[in-house]
């Protein structure tokens, strides 16, 4: 048997899918910064527990007082590079 769609029929579906297209849209409007503050909390918050050693803050320092963390690297340059060439301009 077949039903043909009445003209009513497919107005009605056209408004409810455009009621529900409009009506997500306005709610996503609404709920979407939430969202994302919920979303950035918890990426900061995994962030700080992979991480949680560097979170703490330095210790104060008095004025004039001076501290070494780390000591440079003494990088001794290779003398046998190459032999120097001195030149001259030419006009």
């Amino acid at each position: 048997m077949l039903q043909l769609a009445s003209v009513t029929g497919v107005v009605k579906v056209i408004l409810i899918i455009l009621l529900i297209y409009y009506g997500v849209k306005i709610l996503s409007r609404l709920f979407a910064p939430i969202l994302l503050k919920f979303i950035t909390k918890k990426a900061e918050q995994r962030f700080g527990e992979q991480f949680g050693g560097f979170r703490n803050p330095p210790p104060q320092k008095n004025e004039g007082e001076i501290t070494i963390d780390k000591m440079p690297n003494n990088k001794s340059s290779n003398k046998n590079v190459g032999e120097y060439v001195d030149y001259e301009e030419v006009e």
